[in-house]
């Protein structure tokens, strides 16, 4: 029997992994990818950190290159594949999770789809939520005749120059998209609600420099969802002026698709040929379906320990535990908090007990 087994070798299971070793256990990391870097090679090539490298670390290794640079998507990829090098851990790639079932005394069989079936006495689920892109459905959007993306899938603007793009959502990386396809194409943000611009470097000093040091980074969900009741976009000023100036525009979202055209809420008609939803992700779960953890697809948990099954923790999920779980400067502050009670749960078999 394996003490515990990780899904998922990014930066969540790679700090779950470590806070495991602390605890005296021998984590198994299973990882769908062929490396461990989780689902940072497969974001659109222009992404980067909207935090400074100094802020952007995982315990134990600082993030290199000047501190307050903001870490470009394949430096992240290549901090992750040497911080997966550094750890004392069991990690096997190019394998993926198709179910987790209760074994009928207190452990787990954790099944791939290669048809290997693992007992554990513990499970973290880590494979956070690239994998579920959430795409809203509007009326005639099966019959749109363009093209539709959502970001996950967007690589680069070289594909959509001179085109009639629409970028739905209203968050950093909706308007930084669009901002990079504004360059090349016709291009409106589509949202539903004016977009709300907070600056990068307040009064001298990056944003994250305030949050951590005022301690903001560590409110709870419940009460950081009543100061801020809207989606923020951190900016150095380049993209609200993209705005006023013109280079491209905000409309109230498009009530539906009509062929090639999206039906505007005035009820005028405009022929496009992209649409890109920037519209979020829903936690990659269905492999823990069997184990009746979910509910509509969501984890029952609390601060991370399942609410439904003893035994299985998560680690980076979007406001967890705070405004920070589901990032590299936070993460592991989630997998130090879930990982005592697991190990707790887990000693009587561990032990043989």
């Amino acid at each position: 029997m394996n003490d515990v087994v990780v899904i998922g070798a990014g930066q969540s299971g790679l700090t779950a992994a470590r806070a495991l070793r602390a605890h005296g256990l021998a984590p198994l990391v299973l990882e769908a990818g062929p490396e461990p870097t989780g689902s940072w090679p497969h974001y659109y090539d222009s992404l980067a950190l909207f935090s400074p490298a100094r802020y952007s670390a995982l315990p134990g290794l600082p993030f290199p290159g000047d501190p307050d640079h903001y870490p470009h998507r394949d430096e992240v990829v290549d901090y992750l594949r040497r911080y997966a090098a550094d750890l004392d851990a069991e990690i096997r790639t190019g394998t993926r999770v198709s179910s987790v079932e209760a074994d009928g005394d207190g452990g787990f069989h954790v099944r791939t789809t290669a048809g290997e079936t693992l007992h554990t006495a513990g499970v973290v689920a880590a494979s956070g939520s690239f994998g579920n892109p959430y795409t809203p459905v509007l009326p005639g959007q099966d019959g749109f005749t363009g093209r539709l993306l959502h970001v996950a899938d967007y690589r680069g603007p070289k594909d959509h120059a001179g085109e009639r793009i629409v970028v739905v959502g209203a968050g950093n990386s909706a308007v930084q998209v669009g901002y990079e396809l504004a360059g090349v194409a016709s291009v409106t943000l589509a949202t539903r609600h004016p977009l709300a611009f907070l600056s990068q470097r307040p009064h001298g000093r990056d944003f994250h420099y305030w949050i951590t040091s005022n301690g903001f980074d560590h409110l709870p969900p419940e009460w950081l969802a009543r100061i801020v009741t809207t989606t923020l976009v951190l900016d150095t000023g380049d993209y609200r002026n993209a705005l006023d100036s013109g280079r491209m525009d905000q409309r109230r979202v498009f009530t539906a698709f009509d062929g090639d055209q999206v039906v505007w809420s005035d009820g005028v008609r405009e022929r496009v040929d992209t649409v890109v939803f920037a519209t979020g992700y829903r936690p990659d779960l269905d492999y823990l379906r069997p184990l009746g953890a979910l509910d509509n697809g969501m984890p029952q948990h609390v601060g991370g320990l399942s609410a439904a099954t003893p035994g299985l923790v998560y680690v980076g999920l979007e406001f967890q535990r705070s405004f920070s779980s589901n990032t590299l400067r936070g993460v592991y502050r989630d997998a130090e908090h879930v990982v005592p009670p697991l190990a707790a749960h887990m000693a009587p078999a561990v032990f043989g007990l």
